[in-house]
């Protein structure tokens, strides 16, 4: 990062592995990300109001989420957000939040267990379902919600967010109106996994030391991100996870993209899949095996040619623009078809 300060630059070297620590950074940097030179920081769309809340989950943590809503007009439906590994919903994620805010949606997002602003220790996920279990709970309470209980409801879920969505679909196969993935983790491409015989190792000490950051792991920045100007803005999302996978964290995507690579037929609702064709982060094949394998009947998938892995922050803005403006259109030709029905 250029231009610091003393004091900003010992705030940015903090250990994070606790929430309290990141939530101090995260307060020194707001001003510093919200005035980056970034098309979804620079998009103001207006009528939107915002809310940040921690609320403790059943199970003690306390949770950080945040919610875009438009001021005025009905709301035509709530979108969930998931967020990607070691990423927060208080970045990019903003821009993105606010432009479906002010086409007429609900958006609401929540830092997993671990991540983010939330409690827990950082980016370690010792069980992937429980860490599904806990997005399910945050998100029926906001459903369940009058306002909202009445409105279609989508997930929208992004990198291992995508992992996320699939996995609260196959739990709550009738639930949801639809879900919009964005390079989805349905399988971790075989450029960023350790080669087989160091994979093996690597699974026989994650019982003994789940919490090691001990897994090789390539600068995620430069495969995702195509624009370099915008790879360069990634190191301000400063309470993201940026050092080597922990043990059990690791393990724990192996398996479930395994598990879901498995159970691709199984998938039911709506879905738009949406895919850079040059992504090595995660596997685009894979999100094409999802569209002929997936039982949904009603499924699109868009491939953008060229595009790398962060097709939402990472691309060029005329793609990034145009993978929102894909996004809303379904959306809202979804809405209509519920509508419809009703």
């Amino acid at each position: 990062m250029e231009g610091l300060d003393e004091d900003k630059y010992i705030i940015s070297q903090m250990n994070l592995d606790q929430a309290p620590a990141r939530r101090r950074v995260r307060e020194a940097f707001i001003q510093i990300q919200q005035n980056l030179d970034h098309c979804l920081f620079k998009m103001t769309p207006s009528g939107v109001k915002t809310e940040e809340r921690y609320e403790k989950n059943s199970r003690g943590l306390e949770i950080f989420s945040k919610s875009w809503l438009p001021e005025s007009g009905t709301v035509k439906a709530i979108v969930c957000f998931c967020h990607g590994y070691g990423d927060t919903c208080t970045f990019l994620f903003e821009g993105i939040a606010k432009k479906l805010a002010a086409s007429g949606y609900g958006v609401f997002a929540m830092d997993y267990p671990g991540l983010g602003l939330s409690e827990g220790l950082h980016c370690y996920i010792p069980c992937f379902d429980r860490l599904v279990d806990d997005v399910i709970e945050h998100y029926s309470k906001i459903k369940g919600q009058p306002e909202y209980k009445d409105l279609p409801c989508f997930l929208f879920g992004e990198s291992l967010g995508g992992a996320v969505a699939l996995k609260i679909h196959l739990k709550q196969p009738n639930v949801w109106d639809g879900a919009v993935l964005v390079a989805p983790m349905c399988k971790i491409a075989a450029d960023v996994t350790p080669a087989w015989p160091l994979r093996h190792i690597l699974i026989a000490i994650a019982h003994i030391l789940p919490r090691q950051k001990l897994v090789p792991q390539k600068d995620l920045a430069k495969l995702a991100f195509r624009e370099v100007n915008k790879r360069k803005m990634a190191a301000y999302n400063v309470i993201a996870y940026k050092d080597w996978p922990r043990l059990r964290t690791a393990l724990e995507m192996l398996r479930t993209t395994t598990e879901i690579e498995k159970r691709l037929q199984e998938v039911s609702l709506p879905l738009l899949i949406l895919h850079g064709a040059a992504d090595i982060v995660t596997d685009p094949s894979v999100s094409k095996a999802l569209y002929e394998k997936s039982k949904s009947v009603d499924k699109q998938l868009k491939i953008y040619e060229d595009a790398y892995h962060a097709i939402l922050e990472g691309e060029p803005d005329e793609t990034i623009f145009k993978v929102l403006d894909d996004i809303i259109s379904w959306l809202d030709a979804h809405c209509h078809s519920n509508q419809a029905r009703q």
